[in-house]
């Protein structure tokens, strides 16, 4: 993860009212759950982005650090209200270190994924376990990898058409790695762009876990904690620091 991908434009345009992720209704039930988990303790955010949920976090009166490796989706961060008390380290999450320790880690919207090998993806829950108290919780949201839609053979899938914007994932099976491919129109300009990503599954985050010294404690389907089932298309997951 030591090439940062999202960079001037891709922040700027990063907060999408019409996303389903920036529904203030979906906004709230992830708060809720993290702060139900953060207690009266503080909270450190793995890819804190443009703040929007350390943001809302913070204004219920709990303390939020975080780490990311993008200086121009923090800038977007620091330009909000309420921001000033959140500090946030520039660095990769696998490995940057930041003072103190934590009741709460939390990498959400499929993060995890930006770090594109297994090795990277073990050392963030080594990282993790650093920062957390004992007893912490460790969470992440992330996608179930979508692979029964691919054809045998078929490593493309489009995830996005409009007349502005179409997308596609590009799939490995072998190295479990995944590109987004993104090409825009915005106003006659044409812009193209590549991000790799690691997808992971449920099993293999339990036992980077176990590697780390925590345990899985809950699992769900989203925010709302619905049942995570075969056929969920993402998971929220929680391990705690084992004493």
């Amino acid at each position: 993860m030591s090439r940062d991908y999202f960079g001037e434009d891709v922040a700027a345009r990063y907060d999408d009212p019409e996303s389903e992720e920036f529904d203030p209704a979906e906004i709230e039930a992830t708060v809720d759950f993290l702060a139900e988990l953060a207690g009266d303790g503080s909270a450190l955010e793995l890819g804190i982005g443009t703040g929007r949920i350390a943001l809302p976090l913070h204004a219920r009166g709990i303390a939020v650090d975080g780490i990311d490796l993008s200086s121009a989706m923090v800038a977007q961060l620091h330009a909000k209200t309420g921001s000033h008390d959140i500090g946030v380290t520039i660095g990769d999450f696998a490995h940057t270190i930041v003072d103190g320790t934590f009741s709460l880690a939390y990498l959400v919207f499929n993060t995890i994924m930006n770090l594109t090998t297994q090795d990277e993806q073990v050392a963030c829950f080594q990282n993790v376990a650093r920062h957390l108290d004992p007893g912490g919780y460790f969470v992440i949201e992330v996608l179930v990898p979508d692979l029964q839609r691919l054809a045998p053979g078929e490593t493309f899938r489009p995830f996005a058409v409009t007349p502005t914007h179409f997308g596609f994932d590009e799939f490995d099976v072998v190295t479990q790695s995944q590109i987004s491919h993104h090409y825009r129109n915005d106003d006659g300009r044409f812009d193209a762009l590549e991000i790799p990503f690691r997808y992971v599954w449920p099993s293999e985050l339990d036992l980077m876990a176990r590697l780390s010294g925590m345990s899985l404690v809950q699992r769900w389907a989203d925010w709302r904690r619905a049942p995570f089932t075969a056929t969920s298309a993402k998971h929220v997951s929680v391990w705690t620091l084992d004493d």
